[in-house]
């Protein structure tokens, strides 16, 4: 599962590295908090030059209320056990939820880092996890559509992301078997691409062991859907795996988070979260 990320990246870093422009109304995000009912910024199969602006939380055009599903499994309903070395069928493919958009609505979900717990605290005790080596933004797997309300005739585009079972590493350390769907920035063109075949699409849906995570402690005020800004990505403790050269709360900048000038000039320096790069 993975129920809440982060952007901290700017705009211009998520342009440059997906080579794309903001969709007309988009609005930038940098957020450390984005859980289920929140706008997050995907790129889709319709406009992949694009960013736009979509609300966390899955919903298909055919359904006749609003669900908020924010993962759809690769495995489907198989692969209960949730071995990474699994390497039976892709559920997601045969699911009704999904089925069509797999095929044709598939999106990237932009995102920083994630948050998780283990399976019996869940986000009473988070982690923050990030990429090891700083290959941030990252582009995680993700479906989507849009559902019109048939009461009030208002659309709403949202999406899911797309979970594998966990690889060895940070999240076994944590005790959680799932793990987002991270698609390298060489496969994004073939992942929204529509000449992709299905068999090329779900060969991607695997357990990313070649993108190194690592992860700490963060406070349990992220548990909170309200909860916001800079404070949730502090440390508590030292990385669970030994460091190589990065550490995501150092490259953020607190100013355009939410926060004033004012607070940031306070905050400075007791955390130091959001240099410049």
């Amino acid at each position: 599962m993975c129920g809440r990320y982060a952007i901290v990246s700017k705009i211009e870093e998520i342009q440059r590295t997906f080579r794309v422009e903001l969709g007309a109304g988009t609005t930038p995000i940098r957020s450390a908090n984005i859980g289920a009912g929140k706008k997050g910024l995907i790129i889709t199969q319709a406009k992949r030059s694009e960013i736009i602006n979509s609300t966390f939380g899955f919903t298909p055009a055919w359904a006749d209320k609003q669900k908020y599903v924010i993962n759809a499994r690769a495995e489907g309903d198989h692969n209960q056990e949730n071995n990474w070395r699994y390497t039976g069928g892709k559920g997601i493919i045969e699911k009704p939820f999904f089925r069509q958009s797999i095929r044709s609505k598939r999106c990237v979900v932009i995102a920083d880092a994630f948050f998780e717990g283990s399976t019996s605290q869940g986000l009473s005790k988070p982690y923050c996890v990030f990429p090891t080596h700083g290959q941030i933004p990252m582009a995680f797997a993700g479906v989507y559509d849009e559902w019109m309300n048939p009461q009030t005739q208002e659309k709403t585009h949202s999406f899911a992301i797309i979970t594998s079972a966990a690889p060895p590493g940070v999240l076994e350390h944590i005790g959680h078997p799932r793990c987002p769907v991270i698609i390298s920035t060489e496969e994004v063109d073939a992942w929204l691409s529509e000449s992709s075949s299905l068999a090329e699409i779900t060969a991607m849906l695997h357990p990313n062991t070649t993108f190194s995570l690592n992860a700490y402690a963060v406070s349990h005020a992220i548990k909170s859907p309200q909860a916001d800004g800079s404070d949730l990505l502090k440390p508590l403790d030292e990385p669970l795996l030994p460091f190589t050269t990065y550490q995501l709360h150092q490259h953020v900048e607190l100013f355009g988070m939410g926060e004033s000038r004012a607070k940031t000039r306070r905050n400075n320096d007791q955390t130091r979260l959001f240099d410049d790069l």
